[in-house]
C-alpha cells in the first residue's frame, strides 16, 4: 500500500501543478513530452518487472522500483526547461513501472481472488486517498512562489522523497512474501523490440500534428514502429514461457479481452484527468490550489465505488456489472462534459460530471485486473498483473499524446475564431479601448506556451481566450467518449470467470505438491 501510495501521489500531485511548471519552464504546449516521457519508460518496464519478479521473487524488485523513483523526484527539482524534466521525468518512470504492478502482484500472491477484491478496494482507497491529497498538495506548492528558498513547485517532486524513504524502510523490514526460485531466461530482446516498436507511434501520435501526419519523420516513425511491433511479436512466439508477455496468454478470451479493455480505460481515465485540470485552472482561472480541492468529487466518488465494488464482490463472487456500468458512467460523463461544460458553466455543475467520471473509474479499474489475475494460472499472476497494468499505461500514455497534440494543435484557430467574433462585443471594444496594448494578433499563439498572462487581464478580453480553450476541450472530451463507448461495448462480451478460493502462492503450493506426488507415483 506505501509503494501504491507512492506512485499514485505523483500520478496526481503533477496533474494540477503542470500548468505553473510549463508556464515557469515557458512550454505550456511541451507539457506533453513531460508526461509522455514518464509514461512510456513506466509502461516499458512494467511487464519487465512482472516477469523478473515471477523469477526472483517481488521483494528484490519492489525495493529497487522505490529507489529508483526516489532518485528519479531528485533530479525532476533541477529541471531548466521542460526538455530536462521530461529526460528526468522518464528516468523516474523506470522505477513507478514496478510499484503499481508489484503492489497489486503481491496481494495477488497473498490474498485469494474472491478476498482479493476487498483487499484490492483498500489498495484503490488508498489511491483515492493519494488521489486526494494530490491534486491538494500539487497545488499547493504549485502556488507558492518559493518555499524555503526553492521554487513551489519543485517541491512537487521534492515530497516524493521522504514518502519514498519511509517505504522503503518498511518494505525492507516487513515485506516477505514466500517464493520458490525458478531458473528462467530473462527476455531482454523482447524488452528491446517493445522499444523499437512503441516509441516510434507514441512520438508521432504526439507530433504529428506539428510534423505533418504523411511527413517524412512521420512515415519514418510509422515504419520503424510497425517493423518494432512485430519484431516483438516474433520475440515473444520464439521465448515462448520465458517471454515477457507469453503469447499463449492471448489465446486465453478473458485475458486478451481484458488487456486490450484496460488499454482503452487507460486512454479514457488520463484522457478525463488530463483535461480537467486544464479547464479548472486555464478556463475558469482556478489557482492550483483550489483546482485541486474542485477535484475532490472525482476523486470521492473513485474512492467509494472503488470500496463498494470490493465489497460487493467479495460478499458475492460475482464481479462484471462493476465494469460494464463504470464504462457506461465514463462515457456518460465525457458527453456531458462536451455538451453541457462551456467556458462559463457553474462550478457545481461541473462538479457533479467530475464525480460520475469518479464513479465509473472506481467501478472499473481494479476490477479489470482482479479478472486478469483470476484468469491465469497462478504461476503467471506477476505476468498477468503487469500486463494489465502494461496495457493500461499504454493506453495512458497514447491517451496523453493524442489528446494534448488535439487540444494545442486546434486551440489557436479556436481562439482566433472567438477573437473575431469579441470585436463587435461592446464590453470588449470598452476594455480593448482602455487597455489598447493588453493584447496583439500573436496572443492566439503565444498563449500555448505560456498562458499566465490570462491571470492579468480584463475579463473581457481573456473571455475569447477561455472560449477557445473551451471549444478544444469540447472536441477532446468528445473523442474520449467515443473511446469510452468501445469499452463498453467490448465490457459486454467479457466472460465471467468465478472466482478462486485460493491466493497465488497457494495455488502454486499446491500445484507443486500435486506435480511431486505425480512424479512419485
Amino acid at each position: 500500500m506505501l509503494g501504491m501510495f507512492l506512485a499514485a501521489l505523483d500520478q496526481t500531485i503533477v496533474s494540477t501543478a503542470i500548468r505553473t511548471i510549463a508556464d515557469d519552464l515557458h512550454g505550456l504546449n511541451q507539457q506533453a513530452w513531460t508526461t509522455t516521457a514518464y509514461l512510456i519508460t513506466s509502461t516499458i518496464a512494467t511487464p519487465l518487472y512482472g516477469k523478473l519478479s515471477d523469477i526472483y521473487g517481488r521483494k528484490p524488485y519492489f525495493i529497487a522500483a522505490i529507489s529508483i523513483f526516489i532518485v528519479g523526484s531528485v533530479l525532476c527539482t533541477f529541471s531548466t526547461s521542460m526538455v530536462e524534466l521530461a529526460v528526468f521525468r522518464a528516468f523516474q518512470g523506470i522505477g513507478a513501472g514496478g510499484l503499481m504492478s508489484l503492489a497489486l502482484a503481491i496481494i495477488g500472491d497473498i490474498v485469494p481472488p474472491r478476498e482479493r477484491a476487498r483487499y484490492q478496494g483498500y489498495i484503490l482507497a488508498v489511491f483515492a486517498t493519494s488521489s486526494v491529497a494530490g491534486p491538494l498538495i500539487g497545488g499547493f506548492l504549485a502556488g507558492q512562489s518559493t518555499v524555503l528558498s526553492i521554487a513551489g513547485w519543485r517541491w512537487v517532486f521534492l515530497v516524493n522523497v521522504p514518502i519514498g524513504i519511509v517505504g522503503l524502510f518498511v518494505v525492507a523490514k516487513v515485506l516477505n512474501v514466500p517464493h520458490t526460485r525458478r531458473n528462467h531466461r530473462i527476455d531482454w530482446w523482447g524488452a528491446v523490440t517493445i522499444v523499437v516498436g512503441l516509441v516510434p507511434l507514441l512520438l508521432i501520435a504526439e507530433q504529428g500534428e506539428s510534423w505533418g501526419w504523411l511527413s517524412a519523420r512521420a512515415l519514418l516513425c510509422y515504419v520503424v514502429g510497425v517493423a518494432g511491433v512485430i519484431a516483438w511479436i516474433l520475440v515473444e512466439r520464439a521465448m515462448g514461457d520465458e517471454a515477457l508477455i507469453p503469447m499463449r496468454l492471448f489465446r486465453n478470451n478473458v485475458f486478451s479481452r481484458t488487456s486490450l479493455l484496460s488499454l482503452i480505460v487507460g486512454m479514457v481515465m488520463f484522457g478525463g484527468l488530463l483535461m480537467i485540470p486544464q479547464y479548472l485552472q486555464i478556463v475558469k482561472g482556478a489557482s492550483p490550489t483550489r483546482s485541486g480541492l474542485e477535484m475532490l468529487p472525482l476523486m470521492l466518488g473513485m474512492m467509494a465505488a472503488s470500496i463498494s465494488a470490493g465489497q460487493a464482490t467479495s460478499r458475492t463472487g460475482r464481479y462484471k456489472i462493476f465494469p460494464v456500468i463504470g464504462t457506461a458512467l465514463m462515457c456518460v460523463s465525457m458527453l456531458l462534459f462536451h455538451y453541457e461544460v462551456q467556458w462559463n458553466t457553474p462550478l457545481p455543475k461541473t462538479m457533479a460530471f467530475m464525480a460520475l467520471m469518479g464513479i465509473g473509474l472506481g467501478l472499473t479499474m481494479q476490477t479489470l485486473v482482479m479478472s486478469v489475475q483470476n484468469a491465469v494460472p497462478p504461476q503467471d499472476m506477476g505476468t498477468a498483473t503487469a500486463s494489465a497494468t502494461f496495457f493500461r499505461q499504454l493506453g495512458g500514455t497514447a491517451g496523453t499524446a493524442i489528446f494534448l497534440s488535439v487540444l494545442f494543435s486546434t486551440v489557436g484557430g479556436k481562439i482566433t475564431t472567438a477573437l473575431g467574433k469579441a470585436q463587435s462585443h461592446p464590453d470588449f471594444q470598452k476594455a480593448l479601448a482602455a487597455h489598447p496594448h493588453a493584447i496583439s494578433p500573436q496572443s492566439a499563439k503565444s498563449v500555448v506556451t505560456d498562458s499566465a498572462f490570462l491571470k492579468h487581464l480584463d475579463p473581457a478580453l481573456a473571455a475569447p481566450f477561455k472560449q477557445g480553450f473551451a471549444a478544444s476541450m469540447h472536441l477532446v472530451f468528445f473523442i474520449v467518449a467515443g473511446v469510452a463507448v468501445l469499452a463498453f461495448l467490448l465490457m459486454l462480451t467479457i466472460k465471467e470467470v468465478p472466482l478462486r478460493k485460493l491466493s497465488g502462492a497457494q495455488a502454486r503450493a499446491q500445484a507443486e505438491a500435486e506435480a511431486a506426488a505425480a512424479s512419485e507415483f
